[in-house]
């Protein structure tokens, strides 16, 4: 397992530079305080550098962030106060997924098996703008940059310019805001404003780890920002062979290979693909012809 040390941050790198379903373990020390930023997969591997922590602040709430929090009860949890519910408890986060009982009914034992999910019922709630004094001048503060989450946010150390930006990830697979509580729109607005922090280093959650140059960092975030661009073109190339309902966009896949399946997969292409069709719509591009079917604008 690899670690990187930046000042009072350190970052555990996991596998594959913490390709989904791991993550990357991001760790910051001040002298009276040592926080996490999430645990993903990496965590289980760690040890007292991460069992000794103080406070665990999640960026966001998913399976693949939360695998020690049933491990580490002995310490504080909080999550901005948009996703907070779904740290609690399971009902919270079945809500912040959005997917129907029997997928859901499917995907907790998945999760409880894969990532250890165990709800913290005790977890609290932070909002835009929460700064956590560390001591010896470290000091993190909380961006609210939602849509892949409601609650989905940078935490950025201030006293060392480093940003962990979470799950805008920077992946060849381009943004995901497949669940109930994402929100494409936010998305778009959130990668326009991560441009702005203050920040000379950034670090992901998944996949590219750590970045130290901003050039890099600003290609990087356009080519992730190009693939909402790409996926609004592959709709409209299908439409443009002739009406579609959103059952027939859904099973011809805006996400996901079509040989892809896991149980959520169905409702994160619909739900994606409505969000994308009512911007469609709303630039003129698309036209509903009846109450379940699409087709180009005239």
């Amino acid at each position: 397992m690899q670690s990187l040390n930046f000042g009072p941050v350190r970052v555990y790198l996991g596998e594959k530079s913490g390709k989904y379903p791991d993550g990357n373990q991001v760790l910051v020390q001040g002298a009276d305080t040592r926080v996490a930023f999430d645990t993903p997969r990496v965590s289980h591997h760690i040890g007292p550098d991460l069992d000794e922590v103080d406070l665990i602040i999640l960026g966001h709430v998913h399976e693949d962030h939360t695998v020690a929090l049933g491990r580490l009860r002995h310490v504080a949890v909080q999550a901005h106060e948009a996703d907070l519910a779904a740290a609690q408890s399971w009902d919270g986060l079945a809500r912040h997924y959005g997917y129907p009982p029997p997928v859901l009914d499917a995907l907790r034992p998945m999760i409880e098996r894969d990532f250890d999910y165990q709800p913290r019922p005790d977890a609290t709630g932070y909002a835009h703008g929460a700064d956590w004094d560390l001591g010896g001048g470290v000091r993190v503060r909380a961006h609210h940059l939602p849509g892949h989450t409601a609650g989905h946010c940078a935490l950025v150390v201030e006293s060392e310019g480093i940003a962990f930006i979470g799950d805008i990830d920077l992946t060849g697979f381009g943004p995901y805001y497949g669940d109930a509580s994402s929100d494409l729109r936010q998305f778009q607005h959130s990668l326009r404003a991560v441009r702005d922090l203050d920040a000379r280093m950034w670090i992901t959650s998944h996949h590219r780890g750590v970045i130290t140059e901003r050039g890099a960092f600003l290609q990087a975030l356009e080519r992730f920002a190009a693939r909402i661009d790409e996926r609004d073109e592959r709709l409209l190339g299908y439409l443009r062979e002739g009406p579609h309902t959103l059952d027939r966009l859904a099973a011809r896949r805006l996400l996901y290979p079509v040989d892809y399946e896991l149980p959520f997969v169905e409702f994160a292409e619909r739900r994606s693909i409505q969000m994308h069709l009512d911007e469609l719509i709303r630039a003129g591009q698309v036209a509903r012809v009846d109450p379940d079917e699409y087709a180009i604008a005239d």
